[in-house]
């Protein structure tokens, strides 16, 4: 049974936090921990940091933090003598005696015997919540969850709001705390950890959630996808009737099967009194859209219109045959075009810019002026991210994308199509225990896609896994390779003896950089990986 946390807060207000004791349970390299360290000792509290890794493994968090507290106004009257850091180790003390702990997500409650020993558990997200009164836009899913929220942040901002972005996108929230109110929209980004850690407290009420398509991920984690799917649902889970509730309307990927009786069980499980008959299970949108009916407006998503009755958005062709994206509500005689051309590439940035058009017309902005912000959006750091161009010495011309976020099979198996010409890929990594037969399927396929015009492999146990696929099928590959760089000088190496192919700037040859694996052994995270990849990039290739 998944863990319930208490509905009740350790803090009466957010004045009530001076002089207690606060002990931070993961500093960690992305932001999160240093987020609250710095809101909590602003806030006047007591604070003990506490982290298996090591004071030189957490250097840069430390250094960020210390330099706040030496030179940021915002922080040089904060009383230094209230930090304490218990790092390469935890401390049972440092948890039985805190008023509060605040937890990384990374971190597993159950069978945790320092959180278990805790007074009170609180995560950053948490915290904000419960005492923010910012309209909150909340997104989760398993693929394009950071591409969705970028842009309807970016969307926002352009067409006039004050707006803030944080969550899983490696922006906390308690960063910007202090300059939210009720008419400042917070769109947060939640992974199932997240969204897991604020099962039972009652504080994620969104005016808008959308869970972006499901596929299996974090397998290694959970196990199973019921569970998985379990915390994702949690992100509509309080809304009401003046809410809004956004689901994808079509059939599932390929190995995404909610029809089983462990779906089922669960569910009658955590809703006794439901009436499971009335209860779709034949895909995760429609389970999703008829669980929360009774309690939000909910609105589809689709590449194709919607059946009659269904509302919501879809991918269409305008009067002069090129794409845009329709939306019709419950309110509307006849479809509106909120978005056209765009400026990121790939049929799948389409259905996460068109969830983002959605959102920003449900809050009151134009369809022409959604559509014209819409469409200059450059896309996100780490997601199919164009930044550096080359040419060898036969003139042909190379361009280099950035997809480091691409830790599924599924993502890789896009970024692989959305060009629409065969590329050079880069790919591979380490297994997280997902099925990883949407990427084999796509690369090793003889018809209906775009082939891949060139593999090189990183190192992992995930790639292992792939070739064995790739030799049935005779897919030439390079690699695996041990390292970033030594795959990178090889690549250079074997693009110097291209013949010139592609003089004219406007048709370039594509490189792409999409593990849909994680690397953890050669990388911290994926941000990290995207980081070095780049970096070596434009230090190879001059």
């Amino acid at each position: 049974m998944a863990y319930t946390y208490s509905y009740k807060c350790p803090f009466s207000s957010i004045e009530d936090i001076k002089n207690k004791h606060i002990t931070v349970m993961g500093l960690g390299l992305n932001g999160g921990g240093e987020a609250a360290v710095r809101f909590f000792l602003k806030k006047g509290a007591f604070v003990t940091v506490t982290d298996m890794k090591t004071s030189e493994q957490l250097k840069p968090t430390i250094d960020s933090i210390e330099k706040a507290l030496a030179e940021d106004p915002e922080y040089t009257s904060v009383d230094k003598t209230k930090l304490i850091y218990h790092l390469g180790e935890h401390r049972i003390e440092d948890f039985e005696t805190a008023d509060c702990v605040i937890k990384n997500p990374g971190v597993k409650i159950e069978g945790n015997k320092y959180l278990a020993a805790a007074k009170a558990i609180e995560t950053d997200l948490s915290i904000f919540l419960r005492f923010t009164n910012a309209p909150i836009i909340a997104v989760t899913g398993s693929k394009g969850k950071s591409s969705t929220v970028s842009s309807i942040h970016y969307g926002l901002k352009a067409s006039g709001y004050k707006c803030f972005l944080g969550g899983n996108i490696t922006v906390s929230p308690l960063t910007f705390f202090d300059e939210v109110n009720q008419d400042t929209p917070v769109v947060i980004e939640f992974s199932s950890w997240q969204l897991a850690d604020l099962r039972g407290r009652g504080v994620l009420r969104p005016y808008i959630s959308i869970i972006t398509k499901i596929v299996p991920d974090h397998q290694n984690w959970y196990g199973n996808m019921k569970d998985y799917v379990a915390d994702k649902r949690l992100i509509f889970a309080n809304q009401s009737l003046g809410d809004y509730a956004i689901f994808d309307a079509e059939g599932d990927e390929p190995g995404t099967d909610p029809v089983s009786s462990d779906a089922h069980k669960a569910f009658a499980e955590e809703n006794p009194k439901a009436d499971i008959s009335k209860i779709d299970f034949s895909t995760w949108g429609n389970f999703f859209a008829t669980e929360a009916k009774s309690h939000a407006t909910v609105l589809r998503y689709g590449t194709s219109p919607l059946p009659k009755g269904v509302y919501g958005v879809w991918q269409d062709k305008d009067e002069n045959g090129d794409f845009c994206g329709k939306v019709l509500l419950p309110q509307m005689d006849k479809p509106e075009i909120i978005l056209r051309k765009m400026a990121v590439p790939g049929n799948h940035m389409k259905v996460n810019v068109l969830n983002a058009a959605l959102v920003l017309y449900l809050m009151g902005i134009p369809a022409e002026k959604t559509a014209q912000v819409l469409g200059e959006w450059q896309g996100i750091e780490h997601r199919l991210q164009y930044f550096h161009q080359w040419k060898n010495q036969s003139d042909s011309v190379y361009k280099f994308y950035n997809d480091s976020c691409a830790t599924v099979p599924e993502a890789a198996a896009a970024a692989t199509q959305a060009f629409g010409k065969p590329i050079t890929l880069i790919t591979g990594g380490t297994d997280k225990g997902l099925d990883l037969s949407p990427f084999i399927e796509t690369v090793t396929a003889t018809k209906d896609v775009i082939p891949v015009k060139d593999i090189y492999l990183l190192e992992g146990s995930a790639t292992e896994k792939l070739l064995p696929h790739f030799e049935k099928a005779t897919i030439k590959y390079h690699g695996p390779y041990k390292s970033l760089n030594v795959l990178l000088e090889e690549l250079k190496q074997n693009l110097e003896k291209t013949n010139p192919v592609s003089k004219e700037m406007d048709s370039p040859e594509i490189v792409v950089f999409s593990p849909g694996a994680t690397s953890f052994g050669m990388f911290n995270n994926e941000f990290h990986r995207g980081h070095q990849f780049m970096q070596s990039v434009k230090e190879l290739f001059k």
